[in-house]
């Protein structure tokens, strides 16, 4: 068997280093950092000098022409593309045009249900940073009443709570009560 050189590796790590070892800002060395989008080469003479460039071009590969669709602002075509936070829809005439709007899909029209838990707010339809709907008082932070289910204004026939939440199961959606300790659910619905 043959043995593997270890200096091809060094060698490579030397390579790498030289390529990238003068800011052009302000001549001093550049070192390989990490952020949360990614490698980036960073001036050692940080903070008194902020160069940083990234290692990684950005990948605009998923970059799709909406054909049909016009920007609002400035009637260009929109298209889709991917960002930081996720997908987006945005205007073809970036930078010129600004307009950019969610490719998520609408969160649903609340109800118009009063909180069960201050009675003073409504309960509002919330999306989760994952994309989830929920519903929760617009009192908050006074009062932080939230249902992972779909509200319905109905009291509990067992415990008296002020509300029902519809919840799908095996046996087809029903009209559950949101309360732990309260075990009420109603017959399967009609779709």
């Amino acid at each position: 068997m043959s043995k593997i050189d270890p200096k091809l590796f060094t060698a490579h790590e030397h390579a790498l280093e030289k390529e990238y070892d003068v800011c052009p800002k302000c001549g001093g060395e550049l070192q390989h950092r990490n952020s949360k989008s990614g490698p980036f080469l960073g001036c050692s003479q940080y903070p008194s000098c902020d160069y940083s460039r990234p290692l990684h071009q950005q990948d605009h590969s998923l970059e799709k022409r909406l054909p049909g669709t016009a920007c609002p602002e400035c009637g260009e075509e929109l298209m889709l593309r991917q960002g930081r936070y996720g997908m987006f829809i945005g205007c073809s005439a970036f930078p010129a045009c600004q307009h950019i709007e969610s490719a998520q899909p609408k969160t649903p029209a609340s109800p118009d249900i009063t909180c069960p838990a201050c009675n003073k707010g409504k309960l509002a339809a919330r999306q989760s940073r994952y994309g989830k709907t929920f519903y929760a008082c617009d009192a908050y932070p006074k009062c932080s009443y939230a249902v992972n289910d779909q509200p319905v204004a109905k009291p509990c026939p067992e415990c008296g709570w002020k509300l029902l939440v519809v919840k799908k199961t095996a046996a087809g959606k029903r009209e559950v009560c949101p309360q732990k300790s309260c075990k009420y659910k109603s017959a399967p619905l009609a779709d």
